[in-house]
């Protein structure tokens, strides 16, 4: 049975096993202590040990999921990207592709839950932190080339064997840059979650800007 996930466009996966649930919340207390530290302190002024201790976790726990304190806060920088991608899985078959992608980045972004606002939250304050931070910017720029590489497994599945990969590709690569930039546009600002200055408004207009002369391809097709 396949272990890829359903919002890659791939079969749907096998429920995650009691160990792997485990390993993924563990791997997540430690994202949130390094985000809550880097944002305190910077990264400079933090270390591996002290990310480790603020999660409750032995040091060798920490390097047994990460290689250094900045790869720690990949999970919680990936996490919306892949509630984009499963968002975007369940679009109905037929519609256009921009029309897709602009609502499953619009319903992305919202922040219509405490959850989906504290993404954004860290999301902001590890952005700022990477300003100054090459590590942590090279760690931002990973996570937002894997989610590319994923969503276009996703597109393909959604667009059909017709679909022209050329095509698919620039997308793919236009909704991740667009909520990529729409993403740092905002940690730029004290704009709140929600509004004509937030993510989820930021991105829909740079997606229609990079869009703007793409094919209304249809999903599904055959």
């Amino acid at each position: 049975m396949s272990d890829k996930n359903p919002a890659d466009g791939a079969a749907p996966a096998r429920a995650p096993s009691l160990t792997e649930r485990r390993k993924a919340a563990t791997q997540l207390d430690i994202a949130r202590a390094a985000a809550e530290l880097f944002t305190e302190r910077g990264p400079d002024d933090t270390t591996a040990e002290d990310i480790a201790q603020r999660a409750g976790v032995a040091l060798r726990t920490f390097y047994r999921y990460f290689r250094s304190k900045q790869d720690a806060v990949a999970p919680l920088l990936a996490g919306g990207a892949d509630r984009w991608r499963a968002e975007l899985a369940t679009t109905p078959p037929g519609t256009a592709l921009p029309t897709a992608l602009e609502r499953s980045i619009a319903a992305s972004l919202a922040a219509e839950d405490e959850e989906a606002e504290e993404g954004l939250r860290w999301t902001r304050g590890l952005l700022r932190a990477a300003e100054h931070d090459p590590a942590l910017r090279a760690v931002w720029f990973r996570v937002n080339q894997e989610s590319e590489d994923r969503l276009r497994g996703v597109l393909a599945a959604l667009a059909g064997p017709a679909a022209d990969p050329l095509e698919l590709r620039l997308t793919a690569a236009a909704a991740t840059g667009a909520i990529r930039v729409a993403l740092e546009t905002w940690a730029e600002t004290d704009a709140p979650a929600h509004g004509e200055d937030a993510p989820a408004a930021l991105a829909s207009r740079c997606l229609r800007e990079l869009m703007g002369g793409m094919r209304g391809a249809g999903t599904g097709g055959g």
